[in-house]
C-alpha cells in the first residue's frame, strides 16, 4: 500500500495538542514524523493518567512518530537540527513569534538551508499584529474573539465548552489543510513557503451565523438569543426524569412536527412563533415526565433530529462507530501493552489496514 504522504518527512517541534495532533494526522496518511523534544520532554508526558511509563494522552497523540531529544540552545543540538532541516519537507513549530529566530532557525534562516522547506508556524494570535506575543490557551482564544460570548449558560453560571475548539479547529485542522496545500504548490513551483496559522483567526469562521446577521442587518444576537444558542424550543437540551438529557435539534418544520406529535405536545403550542417560552416550558415538562431510556426508542422511531445524550463509554460501544473501524488501530506502549489509537478524520483508504499497531514514543529515561 502506497499512502498519499509516503516519502514526506516532517520535523515536529510542537508539544501539547494543536501541533502534535496535526502531525499525527499527517503520519496516519504516511508521512515520516520526527518529533523533536527539548530536554525534559513534551509537557504531556507528565499528564495523568500515566500509561506504560508516560502520559496516555501523549501516547495517543504521538503514535508512530520517531522522537529525538535535542537542546537547540546547545551547539551540538543546533547542528543536528540543521542537518534534519536539510532533508525535511515540512517543519511544524508552535513557539511564540520570535523564538525560532533567537534559536537561529527562523523562516529566512531555514529557507536558506532548504529552499523547498514548508515552514508551518502555529500560534495563538499569529506571527504579526499587536497581540502576536500575548500568552493564551483555548479558552482565552475563544474569549478574545467573541465566540465565547455565545455560550448558552446564564450570566451567573457561564458554561465552559466541552471541546478545545481553538486548539483543534483553529490550530490542528488549518495546519493540516495548509500543509497539504503547500505541498501541492511546491509540486507546481518547486519552492517552499511560510504558513502562519493563528488559532484565533478561525474562531471568526465559527461565528458565521452571528456575523451574517451583524453584517447584513446590523443586529447581533447575544448569549441565548440566537436560534443555535437557546432562543428556540427547536434547538435545546431538555432534562429527562432520570437526569438524562434529550438533545433537540428539530430545526426544520417537518422534523419539529414529528417531534411534537410523538411527544404529544398540544396543537396550539406547536406553532412556536406565537409564544416560544410557553412552548419551551411545555416541551420541558413533557420530557421531564419520562426517563431518557424510555424516550430513546420513541425518538428513534420518529427520526426527528432529537437524540438522547450518551456517555462516551456508551458511544465507544456503539456498533455503528465500531463497525466503521474508528477504534480498529492500536498504539503500542513501551511495555508491550496496547490501547486503541486516537480516531482521526483520515479516510481509511489512505491509512494502514485496520488492526495495525504503531509504537508510542518511549519514555525519555529508562
Amino acid at each position: 500500500m502506497v499512502q498519499p504522504l509516503s516519502g514526506v518527512r516532517i520535523v515536529d517541534l510542537t508539544n501539547l495538542l494543536p501541533g502534535p495532533l496535526a502531525t499525527l494526522m499527517l503520519a496516519e496518511a504516511g508521512a515520516e514524523v520526527i518529533k523533536i523534544e527539548r530536554p525534559g520532554g513534551d509537557d504531556l508526558r507528565g499528564y495523568a493518567p500515566q500509561w506504560q511509563g508516560t502520559g496516555a494522552a501523549f501516547s495517543l497523540l504521538n503514535r508512530g512518530k520517531r522522537t529525538i531529544t535535542l537542546d537547540l540552545k546547545a551547539p551540538e543540538g543546533n547542528a543536528e537540527f540543521k542537518s534534519l532541516l536539510e532533508n525535511a519537507d515540512v517543519i511544524v513549530e508552535q513557539f511564540r513569534p520570535g523564538i525560532m529566530e533567537k534559536l537561529g532557525f527562523g523562516y529566512d534562516a531555514s529557507r536558506a538551508i532548504n529552499p523547498r522547506l514548508i515552514y508551518c508556524s502555529i500560534s495563538g494570535h499569529g506571527q504579526t499584529g499587536p497581540r502576536a506575543n500575548e500568552a493564551g490557551h483555548d479558552l482565552n482564544y475563544i474569549a478574545s474573539t467573541g465566540l465565547l460570548a455565545f455560550q448558552p449558560g446564564p450570566p451567573d453560571r457561564p458554561v465552559v465548552p466541552p471541546a478545545l475548539v481553538a486548539d483543534i479547529a483553529g490550530g490542528t485542522f488549518p495546519a493540516v489543510i495548509n500543509i497539504l496545500l503547500a505541498l501541492r504548490q511546491r509540486d507546481l513551483t518547486g519552492r517552499g513557503c511560510h504558513l502562519d496559522i493563528a488559532m484565533t483567526d478561525a474562531m471568526f469562521t465559527f461565528a458565521w451565523r452571528a456575523l451574517s446577521g451583524l453584517w447584513a442587518s446590523g443586529s447581533l444576537a447575544t448569549s441565548g438569543q440566537s436560534e443555535l444558542t437557546g432562543s428556540t424550543p427547536r434547538y435545546r437540551l431538555y432534562p429527562a426524569k432520570d437526569g438524562g438529557i434529550i438533545a433537540c435539534a428539530a430545526l426544520e418544520d417537518h422534523f419539529w412536527q414529528r417531534f411534537t406529535a410523538v411527544i404529544g405536545l398540544e396543537e396550539w403550542l406547536r406553532d412556536d412563533r406565537r409564544d416560544p417560552s410557553a412552548t419551551i416550558g411545555a416541551v420541558a415538562a413533557i420530557i421531564a415526565g419520562r426517563s431518557a431510556p424510555d424516550w430513546a426508542p420513541v425518538l428513534a422511531r420518529a427520526d426527528c433530529c432529537v437524540t438522547v445524550m450518551r456517555s462516551i463509554d456508551d458511544a465507544l460501544a456503539d456498533p455503528h462507530f465500531v463497525g466503521r473501524g474508528l477504534f480498529a488501530h492500536r498504539v503500542r506502549g513501551a511495555e508491550g501493552g496496547t490501547l486503541p489509537a486516537l480516531p482521526v478524520p483520515i479516510d481509511p483508504q489512505f491509512r494502514e489496514p485496520p488492526g495495525s499497531e504503531k509504537a508510542s514514543p518511549p519514555p525519555l529515561f529508562g
